[in-house]
Formats: C-alpha cells, sequence, structure tokens
C-alpha cells in the first residue's frame, strides 16, 4: 500500500494542476482507507474572483445518469419493474419514430445506452414539473441512430425517458423523487438539482475559451440525464454507497457489462447498468463521466480497495486535466496506474483513408471527413440547441491502426481517439465520444 495521504501537499498540487491545464477552479474529494480526504483550488467564476471552497457545488452532468439509474435500480428492487420491463408498459404514452422500437425497448436498452435513439436532443420545455413528461412526448419524431440492441451510443434522450418511468412508478417529479430516494436517505445537504437551490450555496460557473460561459445550465427538461449540482463529497457519498448495501441491496447487478463499447479508448470498456465498466492492472473499475456548459465531472470507484475519487472543475483542459489527477492520485493511493491516453504510434502508420472520408451524422452533430494531403481531417459542427453555445471541431485524425484514429483539436493538450467500425449489415460508423454516428454521405 502506497504512503497515507499528505493533505498539505495536495491542496499545494490541486492548485499546480489547475494552472498547467488552464482550469479556473475545482474541487477534489476522495475516500481512502475509510477516510474522506477533500481539497479545492481556484475560483468559481473568473469574473467574480470568488474562490472554490470543499462545500462548493459544480455541476455533475451526466454523472447524474447513474443516480438515474440508482433510482430506477431501487424501483427494481420493490418489484416495480425488472430490467427488460418493455418502456411503453410503464408510460404506454411513449413513442420514438420507429413503431418496432417504441413497443420492444427495455429500461434495460435506456440504461446502458444500447436502445439506438438518436440521444442527443436537447429541447427547453420549460420550468414547470411537467417538463420531463412534456419532453418525452416529444421523442415521438426521435429516429433511431442505430438499430435497438446491436451497438453502444450515448444516449441522453433515454435517461430522460428513464426519469419519465420514475414519475410515474413514484408519483413525484423526478427532483422530488431523487431527494427522496437518494438525497435524503445519504444525508446529503449539498447536492441539488434547480438553480433557486443551487443559488443558495457558493455555485460554480462554467467556462468556455478561458471566459465564463454564456450561459450557466442545462435547460430543466435535461434533470435526468445531467442536471445534478453538487460538492465532490456528496458525489463520493453517493459512490460510497455502491459499495456496500446502504441504498440497494444488491448494488453489483449495476456493474455486471451489458455491451461492449466500440471505442474502448475514451472512457472505458464496457457499460453496465449506469455505469461505465474498465479494468487497470486487473482491478475492477466503475466510473462515469459528466460535461455540461463549461463544466466537467469525473467519478472512479475501485470496488477492491473501496476507493472513490470524484474531481469538478468549471473550464479549461478539462479532460486532460482529470487523467493527470487520477494518474497522480491511484498512483499514491493504491500504486495503481491509470492507463495513458492513446496518441500516435511511434513509428507513422499507413492505411487507406480515403474509404473513412464522407458526412457522419446523428442528432446534434454533423461530422464532415475529408481527405487533404493523404491525411483524413474532421470537421464537426454542433446543430440543434447547442448550436450556438459551443463551438464547431476541426483536426487532422492519424491513423493507429487499419480502424482507430487518434486527433487532437486546437490548443487541446490531450488526444481524441475515434474507432470506425461496421454493424453487422455492413452500414459504416464512427465511434467518438462515447457516441456512435453513421455515415450518411
Amino acid at each position: 500500500m502506497a504512503a497515507a495521504v499528505d493533505p498539505g501537499r495536495w491542496h499545494a498540487r490541486l492548485a499546480e494542476l489547475i494552472t498547467r491545464f488552464e482550469v479556473p477552479g475545482a474541487n477534489l474529494a476522495f475516500l481512502h482507507e475509510g477516510e474522506v480526504h477533500e481539497f479545492a483550488a481556484g475560483v468559481l467564476n473568473t469574473d467574480t474572483g470568488v474562490e472554490v471552497t470543499t462545500d462548493s457545488l459544480f455541476q455533475i452532468g451526466s454523472v447524474t445518469k447513474v443516480w438515474t439509474a440508482t433510482q430506477i435500480m431501487l424501483l427494481a428492487e420493490r418489484g416495480e419493474l425488472t430490467l427488460d420491463t418493455p418502456v411503453v408498459e410503464v408510460l404506454p404514452e411513449f413513442r420514438v419514430a420507429d413503431p418496432e422500437v417504441t413497443k420492444t425497448v427495455t429500461i434495460r436498452h435506456l440504461l446502458s445506452h444500447t436502445s439506438g435513439i438518436d440521444g442527443d436532443l436537447f429541447l427547453d420545455t420549460g420550468r414547470g414539473d411537467d417538463c420531463v413528461e412534456k419532453y418525452v412526448r416529444a421523442c415521438a419524431d426521435l429516429a433511431q441512430n442505430h438499430p435497438l440492441g446491436v451497438t453502444q451510443s450515448y444516449c441522453n434522450s433515454g435517461f430522460i425517458v428513464a426519469g419519465r418511468v420514475v414519475e410515474r412508478l413514484t408519483g413525484k417529479v423526478w427532483d422530488a423523487a431523487l431527494r427522496e430516494q437518494i438525497i435524503e436517505p445519504l444525508g446529503l445537504t449539498h447536492t441539488w438539482t434547480l438553480p433557486e437551490d443551487v443559488l443558495r450555496f457558493r455555485g460554480a460557473m462554467g467556462h468556455m475559451g478561458g471566459r465564463p460561459a454564456p450561459t450557466w445550465g442545462l435547460m430543466r427538461s435535461a434533470g435526468p440525464a445531467g442536471l445534478i449540482c453538487a460538492r465532490p463529497a456528496d458525489v463520493v457519498a453517493f459512490a460510497r454507497a455502491h459499495l456496500g448495501t446502504e441504498l440497494l441491496a444488491d448494488p453489483r447487478v449495476m456493474w455486471e457489462p451489458q455491451v461492449d463499447i466500440p471505442n474502448p479508448y475514451t472512457l472505458g470498456k464496457q457499460w453496465g447498468v449506469g455505469w461505465i465498466l474498465d479494468e487497470w492492472q486487473g482491478r475492477k473499475i466503475v466510473s462515469h463521466g459528466g460535461n455540461t456548459i463549461g463544466q466537467a465531472a469525473m467519478l472512479w470507484m475501485v470496488p477492491e480497495t473501496e476507493t472513490v475519487v470524484c474531481v469538478l472543475a468549471n473550464g479549461g483542459h478539462t479532460a486532460a486535466f482529470h487523467h493527470a489527477v487520477a494518474t497522480e492520485l491511484f498512483d499514491e493511493l493504491l500504486g495503481l496506474a491509470v492507463p495513458p491516453v492513446l496518441g500516435p504510434p511511434a513509428e507513422p502508420y499507413e492505411t487507406d483513408v480515403e474509404r473513412y472520408a464522407g458526412v457522419y451524422e446523428r442528432a446534434g452533430v454533423r461530422m464532415t471527413l475529408s481527405v487533404r494531403d493523404g491525411r483524413l481531417s474532421l470537421y464537426g459542427e454542433p446543430t440543434g440547441a447547442l448550436a450556438g453555445v459551443q463551438p464547431p471541431m476541426e483536426f487532422d485524425l492519424v491513423p493507429v491502426n487499419d480502424t482507430t484514429f487518434v486527433g487532437r483539436p486546437d490548443g487541446e493538450p490531450q488526444w481524441t481517439s475515434a474507432v470506425f467500425y461496421e454493424l453487422a449489415d455492413g452500414s459504416p460508423y464512427i465511434h467518438l465520444g462515447v457516441r456512435a454516428t453513421p455515415k450518411t454521405a
């Protein structure tokens, strides 16, 4: 076992790392050998200069999805549904564009991102308590990104539908059900979903391009997919409950692999029920990440040692920052090596890049891949509700092998991986950012 935690060193080290990765502010908490350690550095908002403290609330983004999946599992343990219950059995009004998917998509499909529903519909349906209900009605036009159950593609819409399932079975709006099922039983005092509640605390502002983001957060209808704000110690307490039976009688059901991730170089190799699954040096890693408008979160668990780490940041090069924190911290705590980020091969790899040129599109993004001077170049532009919030990205893709490429957007210190693959029927896809995007032209 590595040496005991040196609080003074980590206070200083976190400040050094946020400077290195241009992160305005960060909040870190971790559980190690039964003790929770908390650290904070930087500012909540570069315009106000208010300092981050360990009880500051950050947007945890899609880490919220594990909370929603836990709500569903609590209802399953009460016998109100199973993972293989078709969604329409609970929500008879549920529709998507494909009538067969409407009838057969299950809770398991939603929680493992295998529904194929084109899942990046960000739709503001108002601030009322009926916003999730209205969102689900709007899903009637959502097409299939891929056929039901044949691959994995990240689906925000599926988790909002799951949140509506929670509402129907509990008789409460998602936010209230979350408090009753998880927040209050765990005694979490710094976990909230609505801005009027977050305002009572020190709340982080997201930053883009070094400046405060043009808007604070996502629309309320996205709640079950990504609207929790919390201090990291509360997120650690939530994860810690999954190491025992404080919440669920059998939380390990959520760690059972449901699908292989076609691109295993981003967050992990498999998806469980809500959780992302990986293995580092033979040890199971259970995790989830999240991004909102200029904020980013990561949560990791090592069940074998009952170690939990949560780090939250409000801008800058967050992916590289999170990886640097994890690499240093897990080595110090457990002597555990975090896998390095996949980069270009030592020797250039030659492959036919022309076959991958074309347009790849799904809800929320259009990617145009073209060949310039023998190199594959990607131009990605947001579409839909986030088109005016997120800038387009453009970078070259360097082959690692015949199907795996890496690229680095301008200014980013960390490489991004992309995997090209085909479904069983021969349909071509690119898997980038845990999403499968079909080739459309």
